[in-house]
């Protein structure tokens, strides 16, 4: 079977593209002196002499993400590994802005040079498919994102509430999330004993992120006072994410920049209705009510908008999407399929070359 060596591999997008019945996806290299099994490290199949010494164990190299913390002349380093021993790059362009950054200018010249690089370049929408080309003239396929909740969770029944639950959830505050704007409309549009309730989610960690301030008790103090339900918790596991999608109707998500969201897409699975920012291409992943935000810009008017639109579809949502789920089911094995046969037309032409 075709050796994929993915950075990284264990990430449920991977895991959704990737069919092990046809393919040997490697696990991720963990590093000596790793402490933790689920601990983050810069990837080893991004070190040039960690590639160097394993190059025969390979036959594609995919890079999705993860890339930011590696030098770009190590990342040269290794494209060059690749070519002088015909091991193919395949590039997934999952983020034209990296949400972790406020400075863009080393994360577009990397990904440039691994984009010129590729022997083919994926990406999961035909928007970025455009932005790709207009800014280094390469064509891009598009592959859409499968269902990242385990297919039985799609389409679910949904409770019918009396007070359809909007969220924001901050996660730990990274440079591209700025809910303070957002939460502060909602706040102040409503109500208690209003058609709809507010919920706010915090990672444990958003305390301490730069983007948090020494206000940020005070600002959930007052949250909480107008009616805002604001939990602090660990991330969530798998289990407690599907569980807090069940509790939530809108999730409005506060991105003042980036590319794609699983969250989009656990969104139309869960039957929780999104609300996007019209930045990036998350408008293009799946249908969504969307408002004007972006970096120094939000438009109050819009969002309370798309929250009118959203808590009318909710009425119109099915009690239990079985076409959703089978549709997500084939999608999922077409591009499994699809995934499979790009390495398949690699590893061939790699061999005649």
């Amino acid at each position: 079977m075709i050796r994929v060596a993915s950075v990284p591999a264990a990430h449920p997008y991977i895991t959704a593209t990737v069919d092990t019945t046809l393919l040997t996806l490697l696990p991720d290299p963990v590093p000596p002196g790793a402490s933790q099994p689920a601990q983050w490290w810069p990837p080893r199949w991004l070190d040039p002499r960690y590639v160097r010494a394993r190059i025969t164990e390979i036959d594609v190299l995919h890079v999705h993400f993860g890339f930011e913390s590696i030098d770009y002349d190590d990342l040269v380093a290794v494209t060059d590994v690749l070519a002088a021993h015909g091991v193919p790059l395949v590039v997934t362009v999952h983020d034209l802005a990296n949400p972790h950054l406020d400075d863009q200018a080393g994360h577009l010249e990397k990904l440039g040079m691994l984009v010129h690089r590729a022997h083919v370049v994926v990406t999961l929408t035909d928007g970025a498919a455009r932005q790709i080309r207009d800014r280094w003239g390469v064509s891009a396929t598009v592959l859409p994102h499968p269902h990242l909740l385990p297919i039985d969770e799609v389409g679910p029944p949904r409770t019918q509430r009396t007070s359809p639950v909007v969220a924001v959830h901050a996660k730990s505050l990274r440079a591209n999330i700025d809910p303070w704007p957002v939460i502060d409309a909602l706040v102040a549009n409503h109500r208690p004993g209003q058609h709809v309730s507010l919920r706010l989610d915090l990672d444990d960690n958003a305390p301490r992120s730069p983007r948090a301030g020494a206000q940020l008790p005070g600002r959930l103090a007052a949250y909480r006072d107008r009616g805002v339900d604001v939990r602090i918790h660990p991330p969530f596991t798998d289990d407690q994410l599907v569980s807090y999608l069940r509790d939530i109707d809108i999730l409005v998500l506060p991105y003042r920049f980036g590319t794609h969201s699983g969250w989009v897409e656990i969104c139309h699975d869960s039957g929780v209705v999104p609300i996007v920012p019209d930045c990036g291409q998350f408008h293009h992943q799946q249908p969504c009510h969307t408002f004007g935000f972006g970096v120094g810009r939000f438009d109050e008017a819009s969002l309370l908008a798309a929250v009118d639109g959203a808590t009318r579809q909710i009425d119109a949502r099915p009690d239990d999407d079985l076409a959703r789920r089978r549709a997500r089911a084939r999608q999922r094995d077409l591009v499994r399929r699809d995934t499979t046969e790009l390495y398949r037309r690699l590893r061939e032409t790699a061999r005649t070359a």
